[in-house]
């Protein structure tokens, strides 16, 4: 049969089993009409595709075995039960709707301060474990030698890369994921998860293709010596076969966040992460492979990681993964782009920042590039644990901003960035007393220890107020303000970190690379203070109009 008019070509999909117009991203029930007349048939197909449209735009699956009765007695059929696939499909329907349903319930009704908690420590707790998975990497690789330990600092800015594309399709993808779930549009819902990962995807393949033809530029560009120059390309080389999967699990991690499953998330990155600290001493030390026994460990339990998080997705019931879900659009790129922008420029500027740093500290050998490396891996202790809790906090802002629930954004932002400070002040007490301690832990050449303590307790000092920045840039670009969020983002480790660095360390040497980061964390407070104020402002405001407007129509 060919299809009724152009009027219905666009928003309908023939189906090439059954020959039933489906409406994009709907699910398939299948029957054939085959009896009725040419005329009577492209009206029975008309009225039900215009039925299903309206059941999707509800959130709701009809069923249309009444209907299908009916035509089957006009036409002189019997009776027949639907097939046990249609049925099937229905029932999986059913109840991905009251999952969505339950979900949406718990997000804007529940208690702010013990939802943000909820959602907030099993992404403290996986982001916890893969600081602990990388700094059993950087103790391992310690035990090599101080150039492999150097190779680290050089590593990070390609994984930074890497985590740049999976955080952008993530955060792009997932924001919008909360606002439609808050919305009850389920249909987009599932398109937005399905774009992501698949995106995600190519993306990491792009990147490996690229980083393994330039892979010596890169090395040298990221701050490489002579010495630490054949660690660092064997490490990379491993890291970039791997980055198609790393980016896809980064995206989905975020996604199932953002959907309110961070517990899940949990499990899979954890799991990945204990088995890197059998693998790791198993492949450097027992198989003799070295350095790159660490990449081979890497690349294995990441794509661990990347198994149970799609497996994940697809059991939560709250949005699926579908070839059928993809599309392509101006809109909808731009709405990725409003919400991942934010995060791509972050990662982005934090590889930049981490180059500026190894290369203002290369004139004083490989010992203060791997003092650089070791502190960058304790900071993110702390840094993690602050993200954990904007993690917490970004689904609450996003369905309840969907929802209209301003009050409770602004409740949530609060909470949010009061705990992201005081739980890492507490830490850095601890992090500021025993620097020494800490770094010796990772490599016993006094010069590196020196150079790491002095490094680590000026961080220690402004690393909890790097919490108020952080949270309000969440709060930003959940909300989709995206330039403000892309600046904020931009200035802790470019527009602040970059001149700071080329200043200092020019004035004071080797003290003013210690120090740069430390500053930079307090030019970044200012600047988000008054953002966050703003915000604040902003919420008010559509809260009193939704009020007026909920007024004027009773």
């Amino acid at each position: 049969m060919e299809p009724v008019t152009d009027r219905w070509r666009a928003p309908f999909v023939w189906c090439e089993a059954g020959r039933v117009p489906r409406r994009r991203g709907a699910r398939r029930v299948f029957f054939s009409p085959r009896r009725l007349p040419r005329r009577a048939a492209r009206v029975y197909h008309v009225v039900r595709a215009a039925r299903r449209a309206a059941a999707i735009v509800e959130g709701t699956v009809v069923q249309d075995q009444r209907d299908n009765a009916g035509e089957k007695d006009a036409a002189g059929e019997k009776d027949v039960a639907p097939s046990p696939d249609a049925a099937g499909q229905a029932d999986g329907a059913s109840g991905q709707e009251d999952a969505a349903k339950r979900k949406y319930r718990q997000m804007t009704q529940s208690p702010v301060h013990r939802l943000v908690l909820s959602l907030a420590w099993p992404s403290i707790v996986s982001n916890l474990v893969t600081t602990l998975y990388n700094l059993a990497d950087t103790f391992f690789i310690g035990r090599i030698s101080t150039s492999a330990s150097g190779a680290i600092g050089v590593a990070f800015v390609v994984m930074t890369l890497i985590q740049a594309a999976g955080f952008y399709f993530g955060q792009g993808t997932g924001n919008a994921m909360s606002r439609y779930l808050g919305r009850r549009d389920q249909r987009m819902a599932d398109t937005m998860a399905s774009i992501g990962v698949t995106a995600a995807f190519c993306t990491g393949l792009a990147i490996a293709v690229v980083g393994h033809l330039l892979l010596e530029p890169i090395c040298i560009l990221a701050g490489s010596t002579r010495t630490i120059l054949p660690y660092a390309k064997t490490y990379i080389g491993l890291i970039l076969i791997g980055a198609p999967w790393m980016c896809a699990a980064l995206t989905l991690n975020m996604q199932l966040r953002f959907e309110g499953e961070s517990a899940y998330a949990m499990v899979a990155f954890v799991s990945g992460a204990v088995l890197n600290f059998g693998l790791a001493p198993l492949f450097i030390f027992v198989l003799g492979m070295g350095i790159a026994g660490a990449g081979l460990a890497t690349i294995t339990c990441q794509f661990l990681s990347f198994v149970l998080l799609l497996v994940g997705m697809q059991r939560s019931h709250v949005a699926h993964l579908s070839l059928g879900a993809l599309a392509v659009g101006r809109d909808l790129a731009r709405e990725i782009n409003n919400g991942g922008l934010p995060s791509l420029a972050r990662q982005l500027v934090s590889g930049f920042a981490i180059t500026v740093l190894n290369n203002a500290a290369r004139p004083y050998g490989d010992a203060a590039i791997a003092a650089i490396a070791i502190v960058q891996r304790v900071v993110s202790f702390g840094n993690y644990i602050q993200i954990g809790i904007g993690q917490g906090f970004q689904p609450v802002c996003g369905y309840n901003y969907g929802a209209g629930r301003y009050d409770r954004v602004r409740e949530a932002m609060r909470f949010a960035r009061k705990a992201a400070f005081g739980v890492v002040a507490c830490v850095c007490v601890l992090t500021f007393a025993c620097a020494g301690q800490i770094v010796s832990l990772f490599r016993d050449d006094p010069e590196v220890i020196r150079i790491a303590t002095v490094t680590l307790r000026f961080q220690s000092v402004t690393l909890p107020l790097t919490g108020i920045a952080m949270i309000t840039n969440f709060a930003l670009q959940t909300t989709g303000r995206m330039w403000r969020a892309t600046f904020l983002g931009l200035c802790r480790l470019g527009l602040a970190l970059a001149p700071v660095v080329a200043i200092l360390s020019r004035v004071l040497g080797l003290a003013g690379v210690e120090c740069a980061q430390s500053v930079a964390d307090v030019i970044t407070v200012l600047v988000a203070i008054p953002m966050a104020l703003q915000l604040e402002r902003e919420l008010r405001q559509r809260e009193a109009d939704s009020r007026a407007r909920s007024t004027a129509a009773r």
